[in-house]
C-alpha cells in the first residue's frame, strides 16, 4: 500500500544520509521476524489482530487503534535493543508505543497519512459523503455500519480514547498535507505540527517487472488503486464509456466484492503488480486518472506519476487537490462528477499541446517533492524535537 511504500522510502532515504534506521512492522505470513533491507533493520512483530479470525478478517495486516499487548511487548524489546533517539510512528501500530513513551525517552513524531485521529474508518467519510468531524454516537453508528456491530463499536470507542492519548504523547505531528492536518483536527490547536509530504525514490525495474510491463499497450490512460466505489472506479468507467475516441484504459489494483464486474472494451485489468512495475506503467501512460470520491489525505499515485513526467486527471478533493494544479500539472474535476471527468478526458486527448504542457508541469512539480528536499525537512523536524527534549520542553 501507499503508506508502506512511503515508510520504506523514508527509511531507505534516511539510511542513505548516514542515519541508523530500524523499522518495526506487523509480521505477515511467510515472512521472517527480522531481515536487513539494505542496511535498514526490519523487525516484524506480533499483533493479536493480525492473526485473523472472524472479528479481524482483512487482506492486509491490521493494527488496532489501541495498544496491542503483543505489539507492546515486542516494541519494548526492540526499543531496549535499538535505543533510538527518535521514534517515528505511522498509522495505528504506533499506538502500541504509547505505553512505552517516557519523558526521558526518545522523541516521538507521528506522520498522519490518514485521518486516524478523527475517524475510526480513517477516511472521514460518512454515508458516502464528507464527514463534518467526530462525535461519539455518529462514529459508533458509522463504524458499526462499516465494520459490523461488534468490531465497529470497539474500533470507534478505542479510537476516541486513544486518539486523545496520542495527542498528549506525541511531540510533533507530521501530516502529509494541509488536508490531513485539517481532517485530523490539528489546525487551530496548540498541538505541534508541520506538513511534511511523502516522496518517491527512483528504483530500477526488475526483470520480473519488466516482463509485466511488456504487457502494457503503447498508449493508454491509467488507474492505480483499489477497484472500489470510493476510489471512483465506477465514475471512471462511466466517463470512459462516454468517450467518442479513446485509447486503452489500464487498471492496476486489487478487486473487492464491490468492484465492477463488467469492464468497457479496451479496458485491461492487472492485479498484484509490484511497485516498480506500477511505476513503469506510470512512466508510460498518457495520464494517470485519480477520480477518488474520498478526501484523499495525499495521493501517492499522483506523486509517482509526476515523478514519471506524467500528468494527473483527478478529483478536487483532499490532498489530491493540493498536489494537482488545474491546467499546470493536470486537470481537476468535482468528485463523483462523471460528465465533468469525461469532458476533461476528451479535452486532454483531443489537444496535443495541452498534453505536452501538462507533462512538462508534472515533471516540474516532481522536483518540489524531491527526496533530498523532503528528507532535509524530516531531519530538521527531528533536530527540533531533540533540542526541545534537551531543554525539558517535551510533553
Amino acid at each position: 500500500g501507499g503508506v508502506e511504500i512511503a515508510v520504506r522510502n523514508l527509511a531507505q532515504g534516511l539510511d542513505a544520509r548516514g542515519h541508523d534506521v530500524s523499522v518495526a512492522t506487523i509480521r505477515s505470513k511467510g515472512l521472517t521476524g527480522f531481515e536487513l533491507d539494505n542496511d535498514v533493520r526490519v523487525h516484524r512483530i506480533a499483533c493479536t489482530t493480525a492473526r485473523g479470525g472472524r472479528l479481524f478478517t482483512q487482506r492486509r495486516p491490521w493494527a488496532p487503534p489501541a495498544p496491542d499487548p503483543e505489539a507492546v511487548r515486542d516494541l519494548r524489546r526492540i526499543v531496549d535493543q535499538e535505543r533510538p533517539d527518535v521514534v517515528h510512528g505511522h498509522d495505528w501500530l504506533a499506538r502500541s508505543f504509547l505505553p512505552l513513551k517516557r519523558k526521558a525517552g526518545p522523541a516521538f513524531a507521528m506522520s498522519l497519512h490518514y485521518y486516524t485521529l478523527s475517524c475510526a474508518k480513517k477516511s472521514l467519510m460518512i454515508d458516502d459523503a464528507p464527514c463534518s468531524g467526530p462525535a461519539l454516537q455518529k462514529c459508533l453508528r458509522c463504524a458499526s455500519s462499516h465494520y459490523g456491530m461488534m468490531k465497529g463499536s470497539g474500533v470507534a470507542l478505542a479510537n476516541f480514547a486513544f486518539s486523545a492519548l496520542e495527542r498528549r504523547a506525541v511531540d510533533l505531528f507530521l501530516p502529509v498535507s494541509n488536508a490531513a492536518a485539517r481532517g485530523n483536527g490539528l489546525v487551530g490547536t496548540d498541538l505541534r505540527w508541520e506538513v511534511i509530504p511523502n516522496f518517491v525514490l527512483d528504483s530500477p525495474l526488475s526483470p520480473a517487472s519488466a516482463t509485466l510491463a511488456a504487457l502494457l499497450p503503447d498508449e493508454f490512460l491509467l488507474f492505480v488503486g483499489d477497484l472500489r466505489p470510493e476510489k471512483g472506479i465506477d465514475v471512471l468507467l462511466g466517463a470512459y464509456r462516454g468517450l467518442r475516441v479513446a485509447p486503452p484504459l489500464v487498471l492496476i489494483g486489487k478487486t473487492w466484492a464491490n468492484s465492477p464486474r463488467a469492464l468497457p472494451p479496451q479496458t485491461v485489468l492487472f492485479e498484484d503488480w509490484p511497485n516498480d512495475a506500477v511505476r513503469e506503467a506510470q512512466r508510460r501512460c498518457l495520464a494517470l486518472v485519480a477520480p477518488s470520491t474520498l478526501r484523499e489525505p495525499f495521493g501517492m499515485v499522483a506523486l509517482e506519476a509526476f515523478a514519471g513526467g506524467r500528468p494527473v486527471i483527478a478529483s478536487r478533493t483532499g490532498g489530491l487537490g493540493e498536489l494537482v494544479k488545474d491546467g499546470v500539472n493536470g486537470l481537476l474535476v468535482p468528485p463523483g462528477d462523471g460528465a465533468a471527468l469525461a469532458a476533461s478526458l476528451a479535452t486532454f486527448l483531443d489537444v496535443p499541446a495541452l498534453r505536452r504542457s501538462l507533462a512538462d508541469g508534472a515533471s516540474a512539480s516532481a522536483a518540489q517533492f524531491h527526496q533530498d528536499r523532503v528528507l532535509a525537512q524530516v531531519e530538521a523536524a527531528y533536530e527540533t524535537m531533540l533540542a526541545r527534549s534537551l531543554e525539558g520542553g517535551c510533553a
